[in-house]
């Protein structure tokens, strides 16, 4: 897995990517794909708030489905008309509710097998209703937020670490 650029020369960068990658378990019961399990904190709140005002955030699978979709195939053309094929990365972070159907996640896991190495997934300790409203506001529901832009990613990425190293926290 490589990390976004701006992460890459954070001081925090191998320990952002050793929570990412060492507090794994599958999407599902048959799942072939492990996704880190990661606290909703003030610190991430704060980052998909700001990310929210900034037009970063798109909410629900389908949505976020067609947004990766309509990315990847813009990647695909800049790779062509550049003559080189770019490289893998995470530009994008799908954060997932942790009360949603088996079917869900069945979705989500198709969707990060077909945009591979650029999607990185975490499940929240949250429910759909909760990180709706801590996002959203008040009544709102969310069983998925993407973060379609690296500077938002990065966010959120940065907050985990943080919240990660805090004192009394286990990371």
């Amino acid at each position: 897995m490589r990390l976004p650029k701006q992460i890459e020369g954070d001081p925090r960068a191998s320990a952002i990517l050793e929570r990412l990658t060492s507090h794994g378990r599958p999407l599902w019961s048959g799942g072939a794909l492990l996704v880190a399990d990661v606290p909703l904190d003030a610190l991430l709140e704060t980052a998909l708030r700001d990310a929210r005002e900034q037009g970063r955030v798109v909410r629900g699978l389908e949505r976020a489905t067609t947004a990766l979709d309509a990315q990847e195939r813009g990647l695909d053309r800049a790779d062509r008309l550049a003559g080189v094929a770019r490289g893998e990365r995470i530009s994008r972070l799908l954060l997932l509710a942790d009360d949603g159907a088996e079917r869900f996640y069945r979705h989500v896991e198709s969707v990060l097998v077909r945009h591979g190495a650029r999607v990185l997934a975490l499940r929240l300790d949250v429910g759909a209703r909760a990180l709706g409203e801590r996002v959203f506001g008040p009544g709102a529901l969310a069983k998925l937020v993407l973060l379609d832009h690296k500077d938002a990613v990065a966010a959120a990425l940065r907050a985990i670490a943080a919240g990660a190293s805090a004192p009394g926290r286990a990371s």
